[in-house]
């Protein structure tokens, strides 16, 4: 039985979906690649009409380019366009964030610290690089939980996957996610204590920093 697909056909699609969003942040494809429907179909193990369904969802989601009923394309990548994804975060992002700090319950309070704890105790060691992915990203969707607007996280998790495209590229910095883990820490003391404008402040450089790693990840690409 192939790794990706179950044999039940009334989730195939869903399940797709989410293999091949996670297989395109995570760079399986290369950028600009034209994606071959029969190949897909057998590298996934499932059947053609899941599959344009997935694809479909993927290309209006932004993760692909469909090209007038030709195919479909993993998009570009390009510095404009991630300096755009950049802005976007600081601005949605850090918003999203004062809305959750001011919003937030005890319910949000010990969900962020336990989306805290749960990353620092994932292991770093390069097989288990996913599942720190994982629980990084489920802690960025947890800092905003409480904003009070779908809209603005449908938004973010999007933004997130488009960053991610480009952060994923290169090898791991041990030095630079040392010093962000150390800023998720001070992330949730700062969001604990209500201090919006240094919550605020903290994420805006948080997000940079991120940033500055993706745009080495992409020079080295380049």
């Amino acid at each position: 039985m192939n790794q990706y697909i179950q044999p039940s056909t009334t989730t195939a699609s869903s399940r797709i979906y989410d293999i091949l969003r996670k297989d395109l942040v995570n760079g399986r494809f290369a950028a600009g690649e034209k994606l071959a429907i029969n190949a897909l179909k057998e590298l996934y193990q499932v059947g053609l009409s899941p599959l344009r369904e997935a694809l479909n969802k993927l290309a209006a989601y932004g993760l692909l380019i469909q090209e007038n009923q030709r195919g479909f394309r993993v998009p570009t990548l390009s510095r404009s366009e991630l300096d755009d994804i950049v802005k976007t975060r600081l601005a949605l992002e850090s918003m999203a964030f004062e809305q959750a700090i001011s919003l937030g319950d005890a319910a949000w309070e010990a969900n962020l610290l336990a989306a805290e704890h749960r990353l620092k105790c994932a292991d770093m060691t390069l097989d288990n690089d996913d599942e720190w992915e994982r629980l990084h990203t489920q802690f960025h969707r947890t800092l905003v939980a409480s904003c009070g607007s779908i809209w603005s996280l449908r938004f973010i998790e999007q933004l997130h996957d488009q960053f991610d495209r480009y952060r994923r590229l290169g090898p791991k910095m041990p030095v630079i996610r040392q010093e962000l883990d150390q800023q998720h820490h001070e992330l949730v003391a700062l969001a604990l204590k209500r201090d919006v404008k240094a919550a605020r402040k903290l994420l805006d450089e948080h997000i940079l920093k991120s940033y500055e790693a993706a745009l080495t990840c992409f020079a080295q690409h380049g």
